[in-house]
């Protein structure tokens, strides 16, 4: 029997595929625990209708990234750290420090796409990469770092 799945099942498929199981499994398991659907003209078309409206959201969600990749070309972020007589710098700027200038500027990023492992803990500036969109759009944020007066 075909069904169409409604969410990941273990070893037969992923959201949204067209799979081949057996009558009893899909009788007795998946539609019992909502799992699938059965094959038929008319779950063709939803299954249809839905996969145009996931790509036309993916396009939307990349085309976003792609802008605010743009955007954080144009910024540099500034922060201050001492440093002391013999060029020692004290402190470091951490991932938390940059997301928190990026909120300050209306840009929220989850801390998990910053691709900048170990804090910022020289002067100059740094280059900081994010994934803003499923490795597809890297962005690049600038941080720049001075001496403290």
């Amino acid at each position: 029997m075909k069904v169409i799945l409604l969410k990941d099942v273990k070893n037969i498929g992923k959201k949204d595929e067209v799979k081949e199981v057996s009558d009893g499994y899909a009788s007795n398991f998946l539609f019992k625990n909502k799992m699938a659907v059965p094959y038929t003209k008319g779950s063709k078309k939803v299954l249809a209708h839905q996969m145009e409206e996931k790509a036309a959201n993916e396009a939307q969600m990349e085309k976003e990234a792609l802008e605010l990749k743009e955007r954080l070309k144009d910024m540099t972020f500034e922060f201050k750290l001492k440093v002391g007589k013999n060029g020692n710098v004290f402190g470091t700027i951490s991932n938390k420090q940059v997301l928190q200038a990026l909120a300050n500027e209306g840009i929220v990023i989850d801390k998990r796409k910053l691709h900048k492992e170990d804090a910022i803990n020289s002067l100059g500036t740094t280059i900081v990469k994010v994934d803003l969109y499923r490795n597809k759009v890297i962005g690049e944020i600038k941080v720049h770092v001075s001496e403290k007066e």
